[in-house]
This record gives structure tokens, C-alpha cells and sequence, in this order.
């Protein structure tokens, strides 16, 4: 289940909770899991509002904006990849400024096998799977 951090300076995004929830739902959609609780309410996005100085490229400008996106490992291949980070920066841009995309980074960063956990539990994939096939089945 990715989660999503969106770093931009201040009064970049007007209506942070719409952005966060618009890229939330993108990258399901590009990881191709099924709309259920599970998936829902553990695939979330973060927006970090930050000052203009605590932003600078080597040119000295602050006028980026970074996405995040951690991922299980193997879950986003390259057709997939390609295609979150072209949605994510056009999410970003219309939620902002439509020349935001010029100016979005989007990373995506896995997370080893275990390597992430809800609920007290480090979740393997074969852990979210079974627990995907068991809501779907109730």
C-alpha cells in the first residue's frame, strides 16, 4: 500500500485535501488493486506545506514540488511507472499551477520485502495478498 508525500512551498495548492485524495486514488489505479477497504484506507497522501527558504534547486530557485511515492517492491513495472509519474505531476499541476509541470519530481521509492507495516505487523506481499483475497471473499 503506498503512501505519498507532496513537499511544496507554502500556498503552493489551494485545496491540499482534494490533491492528496486525487493522487492517492491515481496511484491504485496504476497499481491495480481493488477498491476495497483494505486498499482505501491504507493508501494515503501527504501534502508538507514548507516555507520559501526550506526550498531551493542549485539555481537558487524554491518553486518545485516533490512527490514521493513508496511502493511494495515489484508492484509498479515500467509501463506502470511511466505512467504514475505522468499522472502524478499532471494531478499536481492542475491542483496548483498548470507550469508546476516543469517544475514536479516525482520519486518513486520500494519498500523491501517487510519493509513496511500497519497495525503492529511488517507486511510482506504474500501478507497483503491474503489479506486482499479475504476481504474479497467476505
Amino acid at each position: 500500500m503506498p503512501m505519498i508525500d507532496v513537499y511544496a512551498t507554502q500556498g503552493t495548492f489551494s485545496d491540499k485535501h482534494t490533491l492528496a485524495q486525487d493522487l492517492a486514488k491515481a496511484v491504485m489505479r496504476w497499481e491495480q488493486v481493488p477498491e476495497i477497504p483494505l486498499f482505501l484506507d491504507n493508501t494515503a497522501a501527504f501534502i508538507h506545506d514548507l516555507p520559501v527558504d526550506a526550498i531551493s534547486n542549485a539555481a537558487g530557485d524554491s518553486n518545485y514540488v516533490r512527490v514521493q511515492v513508496l511502493t511494495p517492491i515489484d508492484v509498479l513495472d515500467r509501463d506502470k511507472q511511466l505512467g504514475v509519474v505522468k499522472e502524478l505531476t499532471e494531478i499536481v499541476a492542475a491542483a496548483g499551477d498548470p507550469t508546476l509541470i516543469d517544475r514536479t519530481w516525482v520519486l518513486i521509492t520500494e519498500s523491501p520485502e517487510g519493509g513496511w507495516g500497519i497495525n503492529g505487523h511488517a507486511n510482506t506481499g504474500a501478507d497483503i495478498v491474503a489479506a486482499a483475497r479475504a476481504a474479497l471473499q467476505a
